[in-house]
């Protein structure tokens, strides 16, 4: 059976001392693209218009790092940390090569995988995130506090304040993607529990912070990297992706009009070809 992200089951595979849930489907035979996820996410938080538009030409992995969702263990309070479990992640599936995908905070552990295991990563995708010490990263900004602090009628409209501006164009395309998100109806990963986020935001808060030579570990990132961001991104401001572009050896940028931190999620089909065309050059 040809699986998809509404029907690929989720399967488990033990290292490190923990039990990762993860999910295969797609074209195998290729280097398979591994996804690293946002803040709370978990598996079902990525759009199916995204992971199914890779599955047409390449393997696609998700799965959930230590302690979230269907995942056991504990979540690390260092970005390090999660990159290492990741690491060992990727091991236990007996995989040698793999292109790497990270979002957001996945976008941190993304750099690190490529940091501490250059052998392993052909090419990374960073999207929507940042350098460590990036600007206004040494704690939520502003405008995450808000959007997080504050209540939804619904609770899945948090991710329209997210990922989306506030433009009708862009809302509108929040909303699809709201559809979208919940098209998988059976095997859904439970919601993260009350641990995550604490732990999350301590390690955010490890890796924002700023000094001397903050940046210069990306100067050893030297796998082909495209940086993709919406130009309007409230979480993890912009100009953290010029950064990055900016101090990778090797790293291309690209800026989505009228985006915001989600900007893949808002022209998913752009972002799938403009992706696809980097990881086949």
């Amino acid at each position: 059976m040809v699986h998809t992200h509404q029907t690929a089951p989720t399967q488990f595979v033990e290292a490190n001392g923990i039990r990762f849930a993860y999910r295969r489907f797609g074209n195998a035979g290729g280097v398979p693209l591994v996804f690293n996820q946002h803040f709370t996410g978990t598996m079902d938080h990525w759009d199916p218009a995204v992971t199914d538009g890779f599955a047409k030409d390449r393997e696609v992995i998700l799965f959930n790092n230590a302690g979230v969702s269907s995942s056991s263990g504990e979540v690390p309070t260092s970005i390090e940390a999660m990159a290492a479990n990741a690491i060992a992640f990727i091991g236990a599936l007996g995989l040698s090569k793999v292109d790497v995908l990270g979002f957001s905070i996945g976008g941190f552990v993304a750099q690190e995988i490529a940091g501490q295991a250059p052998h392993l990563v052909r090419k990374l995708v960073l999207v929507g995130t940042g350098p460590r010490g990036g600007e206004g990263m040494a704690s939520l900004t502003a405008e995450a506090q808000q959007i997080f602090g504050a209540s939804y009628d619904e609770p899945d409209h948090l991710w329209l304040a997210v990922h989306f501006t506030t433009s009708r164009a862009s809302q509108a395309a929040g909303r699809d993607f709201l559809n979208r998100f919940r098209l998988r109806k059976a095997n859904r990963d439970p919601e993260v529990n009350e641990k995550v986020a604490p732990a999350q935001l301590e390690a955010l808060g490890k890796w924002g912070i700023r000094f001397k030579g903050s940046y210069d570990y990306l100067n050893s990132i030297r796998q082909p990297t495209l940086v993709v961001n919406g130009g309007n991104d409230v979480i993890i401001y912009s100009v953290n992706s010029f950064i990055l572009q900016q101090h990778l050896p090797n790293a291309e940028l690209i800026l989505y009009p009228d985006a915001n931190h989600g900007s893949q999620y808002q022209y998913p089909e752009l972002f799938v070809r403009h992706v696809s065309m980097f990881l086949s050059e």
